[in-house]
């Protein structure tokens, strides 16, 4: 089991209980303590329904025999009905009527997100989690799920299917979308959780109450970006590898899903380079005490690297052409590659290298125009040597010529950028950063 990056809590700090003498009690103890002396049930775990009247009733009944004998805490079972338009509500209301420990819930519009965010912030349980009514993940993790939150070690906890020690069974397609789409978060991102989508989740329901009104999702996208601002705000995420059968009977709209998905990254990538996210709120929300300045990894700044460049190329070529008919190669080159150099180190100084503060923005961008005055050199060299040995060549060879030369150019950027430029973006850590020093910053 992994935990994703561990931050040091302002909770984690020792303190005497009661003042007695030799008696210290860590602060995960005593938040074990008032978890589990919590008015309500311990355990809410809710499961959000939309027409699945054919597996609601069993799904239920299995889980709630599985929760009444093997789990040692109190529990309760909310089903949250999406708007159905078959028969769901009805057999929730005949659940809920006839098990103890079932609650259900209706709403008139659909959406997961939406469905969580209703019962979670009513709930006074002391950890929410939720699943899905297929029960894929087998239910023997349902302890090692809400342990670590219900001994006050962990802030989340997640179920992986990609992680060392998973069993899954699911078709080929579903497995490659599932870990293209992990690939994209760590790349755009810098998550370091290994599993986004899996319907097996839990949080404390503190943490929940924090973090919950910044989560503007309302769909399938919702668990992603309550994960992400938990990374965010230091909050420490626990990790199950969980047995997993994929159901063939899914409703699951991949395609719908897919691009809702891709919108939410987007959004919350523009958050991170605008510096619109709420990290004051955030490392509030967390009671971080220190916090480490996240920086990509190598890995991670060649995957953002590498996108910002082909879109930069793209540019660049699209703006030689536009250009080239007003002035000479020499001049559209230089004057192309200087606005997209200008742009791209911008980009790069957020998204790559995550430097966001205004601090040394301008003198970054004077490295950056040294850096591009030697691409500007390689490119320039290139083409002047093609028209040295043909005077009258085609605008498609002269085009293809300066991309070879950009490439070029664009590695040794890279490696500018990452040893000169911002040369703190490719430690393995940074120094740890004080909560106000970190709070003023975000206030500017």
């Amino acid at each position: 089991m992994a935990v994703v990056q561990p931050a040091t809590l302002q909770s984690d700090a020792h303190h005497s209980l009661d003042g007695a003498p030799g008696e210290v009690e860590t602060a995960p103890v005593a938040a074990a303590l008032s978890l589990l002396r919590s008015a309500g049930p311990q355990v809410d775990i809710a499961i959000p329904v939309y027409d699945e009247e054919a597996d609601l009733e069993a799904s239920v009944r299995r889980l709630h025999g599985f929760l009444s004998t093997e789990l040692p805490f109190s529990f309760r079972i909310t089903v949250v009905d999406n708007a159905s338009t078959d028969h769901t509500w009805a057999i929730a209301r005949s659940l809920e009527s006839e098990l103890p420990g079932v609650l259900a819930v209706h709403l008139e519009e659909k959406g997961r997100g939406r469905a969580l965010r209703h019962v979670w912030s009513r709930s006074e349980a002391a950890v929410l989690a939720y699943m899905d009514v297929d029960l894929s993940t087998d239910l023997a993790a349902v302890l090692p799920l809400v342990a670590p939150l219900l001994s006050g070690h962990s802030d989340m906890a997640i179920g992986t299917r990609l992680a060392h020690g998973a069993r899954v069974v699911r078709g080929t397609k579903r497995e490659v979308i599932s870990r293209c789409y992990n690939f994209l978060l760590r790349a755009t991102l810098s998550t370091g959780f290994s599993d986004a989508q899996c319907g097996f989740k839990a949080i404390r329901a503190d943490r929940a109450r924090a973090l919950l009104p910044l989560v503007k999702d309302t769909g399938w996208f919702f668990d992603t970006e309550l994960l992400f601002l938990a990374e965010l705000a230091g909050m420490r995420i626990h990790e199950v590898p969980v047995d997993w059968v994929d159901d063939p009977d899914s409703r699951v709209d991949l395609v719908t899903t897919a691009v809702e998905d891709l919108k939410g990254v987007a959004r919350l990538a523009r958050g991170l380079v605008t510096g619109s996210l709420p990290l004051t709120t955030l490392l509030e929300s967390a009671s971080a005490e220190r916090a480490v300045a996240a920086r990509p990894g190598l890995f991670a700044q060649l995957a953002r690297f590498s996108v910002v460049g082909v879109v930069s190329t793209a540019a660049y070529v699209l703006l030689y052409v536009a250009l080239r008919g007003a002035m000479g190669a020499l001049g559209a080159n230089a004057l192309a590659l200087f606005v997209t150099a200008v742009a791209n180190t911008a980009v790069n100084r957020g998204v790559t290298f995550g430097v966001r503060s205004p601090k040394d923005h301008l003198r970054h961008q004077l490295q950056g125009i040294v850096v591009f005055t030697l691409g500007l050199a390689l490119t320039t060299g290139a083409l002047a040597a093609l028209h040295g040995l043909a005077p009258r060549v085609g605008r498609g060879l002269e085009i293809a010529v300066l991309v070879i030369a950009g490439a070029v150019a664009t590695v040794v950027r890279f490696a500018l950028f990452r040893s000169w430029v911002f040369p703190g973006a490719s430690r393995a850590s940074t120094p740890s950063t004080s909560l106000p020093s970190l709070m003023s910053r975000s206030a500017r």
